[in-house]
């Protein structure tokens, strides 16, 4: 199994849980952006200058929701 699929596993499971344990979507939205800021500590921890690499992601992320509701998919 690839370290792509590994991720995607747990990806996968953590969304199952998320949902299991707070069945309302709108509440998800905490947990994302809690996700999001983890993610961003992660990053900067590694190496400071990755800071402006996660604002590009994040930036990218803007993109893609902004086309996933003009289009109505990922």
């Amino acid at each position: 199994m690839s370290r792509d699929d590994e991720l995607r596993d747990v990806l996968d499971e953590t969304a199952r849980q998320i949902s299991r344990l707070s069945h309302n979507p709108r509440t998800w939205l905490a947990w994302i952006v809690y996700l999001l800021e983890r993610m961003e500590q992660e990053a900067t921890n590694e190496n400071a200058s990755h800071k402006d690499l996660f604002r590009d992601t994040l930036s990218a992320l803007e993109d893609a929701i902004r086309n996933r509701r003009n289009t109505g998919g990922w």
